[in-house]
């Protein structure tokens, strides 16, 4: 999909299990594959980044078989890989990237190590630094200091010091970790300055503990693998879920599950290895209710609402971006320290946050190592409608779903989250509760505006005319000299439009339009501009933008077939032309103008046809949308019909 829109959501609840964790699943794949013996890993995630480091070992002659969903047999090579001349593409997955880069290069092949575009990127100088040191033969193909490189058999040479920068990235120092038991003599390697993500690292020491290798450390700064280590496969080894990937559900249960129903998320616990199980304590600390269980974890907003923190994020740096979007709910500032890796992740996660968040309204301070992110000034109410970019980074689209609770949001490459959670928006959609939206439709002079403005007055529903936004955009087309054949002037203008629909009338950019856009040269120009894809296109989204709590009432030819197909309720008004056209006399008699019955019943008889034989949004009744004929009804009785079916579906109270 090239987006996905997302309504203002009410609420959040229930329970879900999120995929295994991406980071345990890599590491138990390249573990297994170096072990001695055939490992069954259980729960693996299966996603773009477990799909490249997938693809590699076989590449290098790992035997890998799925034997069940989310099971797969290793057959361990012992160290030793039968290939031993590879070109291996790894695409953006940094957790495949650094580990085998260390692997490889201490395991005695030629190989090519490449990704893409964002990947080359993204500083690898340090690791391929400590990796020299120990005798290792890299070259860089490209850029110094960044992928794709050149690997040869490294001649180890034993007492060698190796020090690693900790400050970029924890992963240089798991690929080291994981790597050095092949050199077959005791090892020990420096962390040089803070090392961020520690929690990752000791995630790493814990399953190279399950595979045999136990590495000594001192002061979390100096770790030591021992001489004659070599990897064991544990026989049955169990990926545990993704604790990063539980955020998004933890933080939507912080912003909208009540006490009475919590959100709950099963797989990850007090018994976690992984640091972003931390995320719930930062949460706690902005007044979020968390209740946790050894594999259980739930969350739900407070009586008192989100107050914003200051947190040191150095141990859950890809959690505490969730806490930037949850900070949109939270009252005050929150600051986001220590969190300088983000900008060597899939994208310039600072840059970007601050750039997206910008776009909701939000008061955001960017820094080398830090955010500030503030609602704006009338809180959450107040976030505006937007399109967020995801930069390729399938944690930018996770995270800003949660911004849908606050304001009607369109989400660019949802499908980006593949990398590490496939069917996240499918699962997201199934712990929240969007605003309803009725929508009727109908034939001209059916009275489907007259009735939808009045059921929404009476929901206290916000209303949604489409037919009205066709022709704003005609007059704003004309007002700002785009000519109504112009198809990317008038979706430009189409875009921007700034409409409010209240108590009967229309504003446009602060101006009643209502008299305006009714002259029939605009009506003339609706039609034109409504045959146009770019301008169809443009205004689907903004449309979609009027989708706010409580919820909407929306009146078009195309509001339940396109713009919301999953309308709560979804009405079709009708009535015989003849009865249509006495109507349609009456309103234009009382305007003074003259017509006759004749003629109206025939303009709108041709009308009917031409609606109905439409390659757009053609005039026709949808199977699950409930016939209305008002010919023998006055509008009272039409509204109260469907202020019935409303209330009879759980849409309105009484």
């Amino acid at each position: 999909m090239d987006f996905i829109d997302l309504p203002q959501l009410l609420a959040a609840g229930g329970s879900v299990r999120p995929p295994g964790s991406k980071s345990i699943s890599n590491r138990a794949l390249l573990l297994a594959a170096l072990a001695e013996g055939v490992t069954e890993i259980d729960g693996l995630l299966a996603s773009d980044d477990t799909a490249r480091m997938l693809e590699a070992l076989r590449a290098l002659g790992v035997a890998c078989v799925e034997i069940g969903q989310g099971r797969l047999r290793v057959e361990g090579c012992a160290g030793r890989f039968p290939v031993r001349r590879a070109d291996l593409f790894l695409g953006n997955a940094g957790t495949a990237f650094r580990s085998l880069t260390a692997v490889l290069a201490l395991a005695g092949g030629d190989y090519v190590l490449r990704g893409t575009p964002r990947m080359h990127e993204r500083p690898i100088g340090d690791l391929v630094d400590a990796l020299r040191l120990l005798g290792a033969d890299i070259a860089y193909l490209e850029n110094e200091g960044f992928p794709p490189l050149r690997l040869a058999p490294a001649s180890i040479r034993p007492g060698r010091a190796v020090e690693v920068r900790g400050d970029v990235s924890s992963q240089f120092l798991t690929g080291l970790l994981m790597a050095l038991p092949l050199t077959g003599r005791e090892m020990t390697v420096t962390v040089a300055g803070d090392l961020v993500s520690r929690p990752y690292v000791d995630m790493t020491l814990d399953l190279m503990a399950r595979f045999g290798v136990r590495a000594a450390r001192q002061g979390g700064q100096v770790f030591t693998t021992p001489t004659g280590a070599r990897y064991v496969s544990p026989g049955v080894f169990g990926v545990e879920g993704d604790a990063s990937s539980a955020s998004y559900f933890l933080a939507a249960g912080a912003i909208a599950a009540s006490s009475g129903a919590p959100l709950r998320v099963a797989g990850v616990g007090r018994r976690s290895i992984q640091g972003d199980v931390g995320f719930a304590g930062a949460l706690a600390r902005m007044g979020a209710i968390i209740e946790m269980g050894d594999d259980e974890v739930s969350a739900c907003r407070p009586p008192e609402g989100l107050r914003g923190i200051t947190l040191d994020c150095k141990a859950i740096p890809d959690a505490a971006m969730t806490l930037a979007v949850t900070a949109l709910f939270a009252e005050g500032e929150t600051r986001l320290t220590n969190i300088a890796s983000w900008r060597v992740k899939e994208t310039d996660r600072i840059a970007a946050m601050a750039k997206e968040l910008g776009k909701l309204g939000a008061r955001v301070e960017e820094g080398r190592d830090f955010l500030a992110i503030a609602p704006p000034p009338g809180g959450a109410a107040s976030l505006r409608p937007a399109v967020i970019d995801t930069y390729d980074d399938h944690r930018m689209a996770m995270c800003f779903s949660l911004a849908a609770f606050g304001t009607p949001l369109r989400i660019n490459d949802p499908d980006c989250t593949a990398k590490t959670f496939p069917d996240y928006f499918a699962r997201f959609e199934g712990i929240v509760a969007p605003a309803p939206v009725i929508a009727i439709d109908g034939p001209t002079a059916s009275g489907k505006g007259t009735v939808s403005a009045r059921v929404a007055k009476a929901l206290g529903f916000h209303y949604l005319d489409s037919g009205a936004l066709y022709r704003l955009t005609a007059f704003a087309a004309r007002e700002a000299g785009v000519g109504w054949a112009d198809e990317a002037g008038v979706a430009a203008v189409a875009a921007g439009l700034d409409v409010v629909f209240d108590d009967g009338r229309i504003w446009l950019d602060g101006r009643e339009a209502d008299e305006a856009i009714r002259h029939e040269s605009i009506s003339v120009g609706a039609s034109k501009v409504a045959a146009l894809p770019q301008v169809r296109a443009a205004l689907l989204f903004r449309q979609r933008a009027f989708h706010r709590a409580p919820g909407l009432v929306g009146d078009g030819r195309d509001m339940a077939s396109v713009v919301f197909p999953r309308a709560a309720l979804k009405v079709f008004l009708t009535a015989s032309a003849e009865i249509r056209a006495e109507r349609r006399y009456k309103q234009l008699i009382d305007k003074g103008m003259a017509v006759t019955m004749a003629s109206l019943l025939q303009e709108l008889r041709e009308r009917d046809a031409r609606d109905a034989a439409r390659t757009v949004a053609p005039l026709r009744q949808l199977p699950d949308a409930v016939l209305l004929d008002t010919s023998s009804m006055g509008i009272e009785e039409a509204v109260a019909f469907v202020l019935d079916l409303a209330r009879d579906r759980g849409l309105a109270a009484g």
